[in-house]
């Protein structure tokens, strides 16, 4: 998230800050030889780059991304992380969001100011990596990277010029074609993405393109319905591309707050977020909303909050539950509004069934500790 020079500064160094205190605890827990944290088994990751970006192909294949260009890989479930071969001249890079389809092929996106946004993709196993697009705003910071399939996919960022950046492509990669939609602005309000975990944009159920916002105007959710078939040229595509916007019953009254992360199962959506210079305030960190079915969704806000600001959320499909996390701990719900502790770890991003944080750490849920129903 960038929302001005100035602004952004504050919001990077403020957080730089913050990261280090969390760090500094995190690696007095890690050098006591920490084996699990609530349900979480850890694993060793044999990196200490912060890792922000977390994506599971199944049980056994995951794909892992964070500071100084670091990218890891398991294919046995998390037994061996392997260190990637860095992708060119990213050794520098933060990598907050990683899209892997199967043990070979996975993208990079790097957040940073104007070329320091950047993704790359390797189809050998991390081997080697070919640069595939740099952001062409010196002004842009990309947050998010998602697909719908091996070709179909979109990058967003922070806004240029009052609009939210947001790139399509329908060739897995090869090219990428901005998407001006006038819906896409931000209404004169102060605005931006959090890069926090590669989850503030999602595609729900290929259906529905979704993003979350943050900023002192307040926390919006956009939507965009997605029509485009593989008869149709980029353009028609791009021109059916627009948003409707909604306000969220969360705190985002700040520049350091607001909707950090979205989740779905089925119609069934859930917001976490809040302020992550108070990781301990609940207020305003969640809401859901259930049976979206086209009509204008009504979010509601949690009953029981997770117990702290949360920067990542996901569906455990086997266990029919949400869970949740941030810097201080995670939580599960079962009705995506009543909320639980799991852990007081220090966590960044999920991609059930592992989670990632600060100083390489990375763990794997155990779905026989999670608390009944």
């Amino acid at each position: 998230m960038r929302l001005s020079a100035k602004l952004s500064a504050r919001l990077r160094l403020g957080f730089a800050g913050l990261l280090l205190l969390f760090v500094i605890a995190d690696s007095g827990r890690l050098g006591a030889q920490q084996t699990t944290s609530g349900p979480w088994q850890i694993q060793s990751s044999n990196t200490t780059a912060g890792l922000r970006g977390i994506h599971a192909v199944n049980d056994e294949v995951a794909w892992a991304s964070g500071t100084d260009g670091t990218v890891l890989r398991t294919t046995d479930g998390g037994q061996h992380w392997q260190r990637c071969a860095t992708p060119p001249n990213a050794a520098t890079l933060d990598f907050r969001g990683v899209w892997a389809w199967d043990v070979n092929t996975a993208m990079v996106m790097s957040s940073g100011p104007g070329a320091l946004s950047r993704v790359y993709k390797t189809t050998d196993g991390c081997a080697r990596w070919k640069l595939l697009f740099t952001d062409p705003d010196n002004e842009g910071f990309w947050d998010a990277i998602a697909f719908s399939d091996t070709n179909n996919g979109f990058l967003l960022g922070d806004p240029v010029k009052g609009r939210f950046t947001l790139f399509l492509t329908l060739n897995g990669g090869k090219s990428w074609s901005r998407v001006n939609a006038k819906s896409l602005s931000t209404g004169g309000r102060s605005l931006g993405v959090f890069a926090a975990s590669n989850s503030a944009m999602i595609l729900r159920d290929t259906h529905s393109l979704i993003f979350g916002t943050s900023g002192p105007g307040g926390p919006w959710l956009y939507t965009s319905e997605l029509n485009c078939t593989m008869l149709m040229s980029t353009q028609e595509c791009l021109r059916g591309l627009q948003f409707e916007r909604r306000r969220l019953p969360m705190v985002g009254d700040s520049s350091t707050s607001g909707i950090f992360a979205l989740a779905q199962s089925g119609a069934n959506l859930v917001a976490v977020g809040g302020d992550y210079t108070k990781p301990n305030n609940t207020h305003g960190s969640a809401a859901a909303v259930t049976a979206w079915n086209g009509l204008p969704p009504v979010w509601i806000p949690a009953t029981l909050a997770p117990h702290g600001y949360r920067s990542t959320v996901a569906w455990d499909q086997t266990d029919d539950a949400w869970i949740t996390a941030g810097p201080n701990g995670s939580d599960v719900s079962y009705d995506g509004k009543t909320w639980q502790p799991l852990d007081d770890g220090n966590w960044n991003a999920i991609g059930l069934p592992w989670i990632v944080g600060p100083n390489g750490r990375i763990a794997r849920l155990s779905p026989d500790r999670l608390p009944g129903h």
